[in-house]
């Protein structure tokens, strides 16, 4: 026991003195190189469940031997898995293509941030490969990757991994909660005598909620770490430049804030009175006394309307400028009236107008029931590819407004790529720009304007 022990605490002062040479070269990083705690393990290699880094004092040696570089990426390595949250993600994704995926996009990190300490011998085989599927995949995020890289063979995907493998990912679906190290600690507390289990549902002593809470709470420390992270390359450490933007990218991905169309959609109904029972107000028990007292005379009348908060009026403007895709506009189309077509999201008579334009009005289609909304929908053309001005919309809207075409005008969306010209003066209805971007860069709009930015794969 007492060379397992011994045996742990050297294999902890080598990978401190690793994590020393990282905080000297990336002083940015601090945090997040200090909040892993060491613990030996006696299986495997290297692993990181976000609390804990667990080593096997027996690879740290043999790897040590050979020199320091390969354990300092290996720690920096299970870093930026904690800090673009790989260990945290949804059970349900295929292991093994979310595996290769996350070792593939920290080693391009790493590969970028040219820091000496971290050059290896397999370094330039690995700058190669992530030059070949740059240029096939384009930005090397794990979440683009996981989709990118579904189709390879497995015999391509071993190749992968056997180039770009650095740690072992079992601890990521693996329960937390080990008896005996609830405490924590580095190598000089603990033995490391028992390795994680492995995660399952029906644990007998309940260890399964501690594990989700666990998780929760290393999730949102890494949250934390991750967002200065970001804040600092973009303040302070900007010095880094070009090398550092593979990082930033993977943490604009995961940070990128994650939006519910329909809520949004859901902003612009007003209140108004349908005609139906309403059961929240509807007393029963006075309602079935008079029944039974007076026979078939009720105490009280159901109420026959109550107020629902609908849609009744509403502008959806489309840019149909060259820059704008036309099979994104369908698709936004779609989901919008998919959405609205709800039975809880319209009134029975409703006048909403789809109104096309680039730099010019091209078209406005008025709707004024579900039904006619489903049939323009469905027969939609766009019209235009012009250049983008956003202004001939809002003076349109203007017009109907003073005509009395629009009396009740909730509020107005336009869907666009943003590359264009905004009104000076805020309307007197909310004005809503919705944009379909994927490269992680917030469009610039006016202060009055409401900003939702989604994904192509969120439309």
């Amino acid at each position: 026991m007492d060379q397992k022990r011994r045996a742990g605490e050297i294999g902890a002062q080598i990978l401190q003195y690793a994590r020393n040479e990282l905080l000297v070269s990336l002083r940015f990083m601090d945090l997040a190189l200090c909040r892993l705690k060491f613990q030996p393990s006696q299986t495997g290699t290297t692993a990181t469940d976000g609390e804990t880094y667990y080593f096997n004092p027996r690879y740290v040696f043999h790897v040590y031997e050979e020199g320091d570089a390969v354990l300092t990426r290996a720690y920096l390595h299970a870093v930026l898995h904690c800090i673009f949250y790989h260990p945290f993600a949804d059970a349900s994704l295929d292991r093994d293509l979310w595996d290769l995926s996350c070792d593939i996009a920290v080693e391009g990190v790493i590969q970028e941030l040219g820091v000496q300490q971290l050059e290896t011998e397999d370094a330039a085989a690995i700058a190669h490969e992530l030059q070949v599927l740059g240029e096939k995949y384009g930005k090397l995020t794990a979440e683009r990757l996981y989709k990118a890289l579904e189709p390879l063979p497995e015999t391509e995907r071993a190749r992968l991994k056997r180039l770009f493998v650095r740690d072992d990912h079992e601890i990521w679906y693996a329960q937390r909660n080990t008896p005996g190290d609830e405490e924590g600690g580095d190598a000089s507390d603990q033995t490391g005598d028992a390795p994680p289990k492995s995660r399952n549902t029906s644990s007998s002593s309940g260890d399964g909620a501690d594990d989700t809470q666990g998780d929760s709470s290393a999730r949102a420390a890494w949250q934390e770490i991750s967002e200065r992270i970001k804040v600092d390359l973009e303040t302070s450490s900007k010095s880094w430049g070009d090398r550092a933007a593979k990082l930033m990218l993977n943490l604009r991905e995961v940070n990128r804030d994650a939006y519910d169309y329909a809520d949004f959609l859901r902003k612009f109904a007003v209140m108004g009175e349908e005609i139906q029972v309403n059961d929240d107000e509807f007393d029963y028990i006075f309602y079935t006394y008079g029944l039974k007292l007076y026979q078939n005379l009720p105490l009280i009348e159901p109420l026959e309307y109550r107020e629902v908060k609908r849609v009744r009026e509403f502008v959806i403007a489309i840019d149909t400028s060259g820059s704008v895709k036309g099979d994104l506009v369908e698709r936004f189309m779609t989901k919008t009236y998919n959405i609205l077509a709800q039975q809880e999201s319209f009134f029975t008579k409703i006048n909403v107008h789809i109104i096309q334009c680039d730099a010019e009005v091209q078209e406005d289609l008025k709707i004024t029931s579900r039904e006619e909304f489903k049939e323009r929908i469905q027969n939609f053309q766009l019209r235009g590819f012009g250049g983008t001005d956003f202004r001939p919309v809002f003076q349109y809207v203007d017009a109907l407004r003073q005509q009395g075409e629009l009396t009740n005008l909730k509020g107005l969306i336009y869907f666009t790529d943003g590359q264009g010209v905004f009104p000076e003066k805020k309307p007197p209805y909310d004005a809503a720009f919705v944009f379909v971007n994927d490269e992680y860069i917030q469009p610039q709009i006016p202060v009055w304007a409401i900003k939702l930015v989604l994904s192509p794969d969120a439309i």
